[in-house]
């Protein structure tokens, strides 16, 4: 039985390895595409999204635009950092034909909760830029709040954030977007740097796309190369490049991926440690418990199936 799917993203490097990953799962039915800003502009963002979704041969998938600036902020403007890492085009400069497709003229909003309504616990949504529009579609419907299940990819909790020493990217965008996340919404899985950073990549693996010939294991093979170059200048003591995203859905697909700690969280507002993803010490001792934060991965099981996924979609 497939699960229905809907990707909130960023379209950058590792939310196109996201993307990929969705396609390439068999147990996925991807039913929608949410784009919001964080990497790249929303019109950026879903510009990739649906350049990927046709080069991949599912145009049919529609692409819906979110909020393009945080909620306690009237704009937004990519970060030279970010452009560092996903390239101005966000995908590493690689070439994507212009889609033919177009967004979608219903909000990204009005999407998700129609499609809890539709689909109630058969769908799961899976985040992986500021959680604006989630936190949005938590505010427009209570039950969206209570039925949604999120599996999103943000935050820290036992390392350090890789903007500050306490805020992670996704959620340095819109820590207040987090929090409310964090707060209201009653089935969240969290994905955070604590995993994500153990699953890397390296040429090694871009090189098996490369050698497929196609469109698609070039476009994969040229996008990622870029993101691993980048992370040998800001981070060279791991080795490769972060599969934060992709992680997100792999546990989408297969929860036993991580070991997940329940525990009721809340995101620093003020102060130095704004961003800062960690336990609510008002909800620490209540019987419900509405995160879930993974704290170890099967890192060779979740890279095996990665590869093994993209390999093929990318083949075809």
């Amino acid at each position: 039985m497939t699960k229905k799917i809907i990707l909130d993203l960023d379209t950058g490097i590792d939310d196109a390895l996201a993307l990929a990953y969705a396609l390439g799962s068999p147990e996925l039915d991807l039913i929608g595409v949410t784009g919001t800003y964080g990497n790249v502009l929303v019109d950026t963002g879903v510009r990739n999204a649906l350049a990927i979704l046709e080069l991949f041969g599912r145009g049919d998938i529609p692409v819906f635009a979110g909020p393009d600036h945080a909620r306690a902020r009237d704009s937004f403007e990519v970060l030279e950092i970010s452009e560092f890492i996903h390239g101005t085009n966000g995908v590493g400069e690689a070439e994507l034909p212009e889609p033919s497709a177009t967004v979608q003229d219903t909000s990204a909003v009005d999407f998700l909760v129609e499609s809890v309504e539709a689909y109630g616990d058969d769908l799961v949504i899976v985040p992986t830029g500021p959680s604006t529009t989630i936190a949005a579609a938590i505010e427009a419907s209570e039950s969206f709040a209570q039925r949604a299940h999120i599996v999103m990819m943000g935050g820290a909790l036992t390392v350090p954030g890789n903007v500050t020493q306490f805020s992670e990217a996704n959620v340095n965008q819109d820590p207040e977007a987090t929090d409310l996340l964090f707060r209201r919404a009653a089935d969240v899985t969290m994905i955070g740097l604590d995993v994500t950073l153990q699953t890397l990549l390296t040429k090694a693996e871009t090189a098996t796309w490369r050698a497929l010939g196609t469109p698609a294991g070039t476009f994969l093979a040229d996008a990622t190369d870029y993101y691993i170059k980048a992370y040998d200048t800001t981070a060279p003591h791991l080795g490769g490049c972060g599969l934060h995203d992709p992680l997100a859905v792999g546990v989408a697909v297969d929860p036993t991926l991580v070991t997940l700690l329940p525990i009721n969280m809340k995101t620093d507002l003020e102060g130095e440690t704004r961003g800062r993803t960690i336990g609510d010490e008002t909800r620490l001792n209540d019987a419900v418990k509405t995160t879930r934060v993974a704290v170890a991965v099967d890192t060779d099981r979740f890279l095996a199936e990665f590869m093994r996924r993209l390999t093929s979609l990318a083949s075809a």
